[in-house]
Formats: structure tokens, sequence, C-alpha cells
């Protein structure tokens, strides 16, 4: 089953065009995902105030008459022994190893720090085809020339005229932005059709939205420790609508109570929630029948990590 409701764009012109995968890097919480669907005009990656909210590498994508950008979304890189922390770091690694071109966001209301520097000189190798976009600049006490001194200081190949200040939020910035990533992009054809938006398949999508709901209801009790499982799905009624057994998956058998609520409150709003999501985002009405269940431990079972990252 594949998500038929894609994006009509402008046709491209003939000669001359451009294509690229983009790796999107940065802190947790500097606004990647927020900023990958600005870029894409729909829904394509979850948006929590959760940290770490992405777990897989999310691609976006934009066509415009210049080309074709494929926007790889990925975790949020921070400093952590744990375990599912290491995949991510892998997954983002692979990112950048495999697209021709980077983008760095930072995060111009936070000051940079040993944190920063650790991704900087992860990317220092690949500053030749990387631009920096500094977001957030809306917000109070944000300090672009304080990042703009860290990257000279850290990044000095990367010239200044890739700097972009931009604010993912306002919608500022963004257009200069998309017009550097095509002029620094080599010339091909489009890497997918050129009415898709993304490449993610349903179950990824319905399991997204699920956990995007479920987590911004729960970030103070749950906010890492759940993921999700579509156990089932089938269209109905003449493929007008869409069934979908779901679970909310914890890690112990006394977080399930927090998921439920009380007298199931909790998971009916996360049920109702995730549901507008998709119905907006697919062209089936979606029915979700949504549960809990207990796997013990999860984040430490490295056979489930895999599945669940490298997607």
């Amino acid at each position: 089953m594949t998500d038929e409701k894609k994006k009509s764009t402008t046709p491209p012109q003939a000669g001359g065009r451009r294509s690229a995968f983009v790796a999107i890097i940065g802190r947790p919480s500097v606004g990647k995902s927020t900023l990958l669907n600005l870029l894409c005009g729909e829904k394509v990656a979850i948006v929590s105030p959760v940290p770490q909210t992405t777990r897989n590498t999310i691609r976006g994508i934009i066509n415009r008459p210049e080309g074709q950008l494929v926007f790889v979304d990925t975790p949020g890189r921070h400093n952590s022994e744990k375990k599912m922390n290491k995949k991510l770091m892998d997954a983002s690694d692979r990112a950048m190893g495999e697209s021709e071109l980077i983008l760095y966001v930072l995060d111009a209301s936070r000051s940079p720090g040993p944190e920063e520097e650790a991704i900087a000189k992860t990317i220092e190798p690949f500053a030749d085809r990387t631009v920096a976009a500094i977001n957030k600049t809306d917000l109070p006490g944000a300090d672009v020339s304080s990042i703009k001194s860290f990257l000279q200081k850290t990044l000095p190949a990367i010239p200044e005229d890739r700097y972009l200040v931009i604010s993912a939020r306002e919608n500022q910035g963004t257009q200069e932005l998309i017009d550097m990533l095509f002029k620094m992009a080599p010339q091909g054809d489009p890497l997918y059709p050129e009415d898709y938006y993304t490449d993610q398949d349903v179950q990824f999508r319905v399991e997204e939205i699920i956990r995007e709901k479920a987590i911004n209801r729960l970030r103070e009790e749950l906010p890492h420790s759940l993921y999700i499982d579509v156990a089932d799905m089938e269209l109905k009624d003449n493929g007008t609508r869409l069934w979908v057994r779901a679970f909310i998956a914890v890690e112990r058998e006394s977080q399930k109570g927090m998921v439920v609520g009380k007298d199931g409150k909790m998971i009916k709003a996360i049920r109702q929630a995730a549901q507008k999501d998709l119905d907006a985002i697919f062209d089936w009405k979606v029915e979700l029948d949504l549960r809990v269940k207990t796997v013990k431990d999860w984040r430490h079972n490295d056979r489930l990590l895999k599945k669940l990252i490298d997607r």
C-alpha cells in the first residue's frame, strides 16, 4: 500500500536541471523537522518539543523548475552513550556520507557549546558541500553574530555567503536557502517522480503521526519510552476507508495506565488527534483501533532498534 496523496508542482524547465540528496544535521530541537515540513509544503516529519523526536532519516522532496532536492531529516545529535542514541547517530552519519549536500541547522537563540563543537567536527570533512542555516532568529535573545563567529572558528572552509539567516517558524529566509542549495546541487535528473513530496510508506506515516500525538501528550512521563507498532491495515468500503489496528508499546506494565489515562481519556485523545492528521494526509478516511501493550526493555533490544531506526 502506498501513499497516493501527492503534491502537484510546476513543470520543470528543460535542460540544466539539478538534483541532490540534502542531509539535515543539527542538535536536538534546532527546528530541523519544522524546516523540512515548511520546505516541502506538507507534513513530512513529526514535530515535538521533546528532544530527539526524530528517530529515522525522514525524506522530504521539493520540486522546482530548476530541479529536485531530496531532504533527509536526521535525528538530533547529542552526546550520550545510550544504545538507542548510538544507533541514531549512526543513521545521521550514514545520511551525511550518502548525501551530495549537507544542511547544517543551528539555533541562534542558544549559545554554541561542546555539543555544537562536536557536531561541527563531524561536519568538517563535508564543509565544501555544506550550507549553514542559522534558525530561530525570530526568538528573543537570538544572537546571529555569535553563531557566525562560531562557524568562522570551527568550520572556516564554509564561505560566509553560505551562512543563511532564517526563521522556519516565520518562513523567513527560506527561499534564499533553497536557491543556495540548488546553486550547489550537481546537474541531474529527478531522483523521484515529480509529484512526490515524500517516499514514506503508509505504515510508517501512520506510526509517526500516532507517536507524535502520544509523546506530545505524555512528554512529562514517557517521552522516549514508547514506540508505535501497526499490527494490521486494511482498505474497506471500496477503497474509501483505511482501517488500522495499532499498539502504543511501552517498556513496563506500570506505564500502560499513563497511556490509557483515567476512564480511557488519554488514549482516546491520542487516537482522535492522530485520526484528524491522518485524514488530512491521506485520501482515505482513517479509522484507528488503538491499544497499548508492554514490550519489556525494548530500548535494549538490538533487533527491534534496528527495525525501528533503519527504515
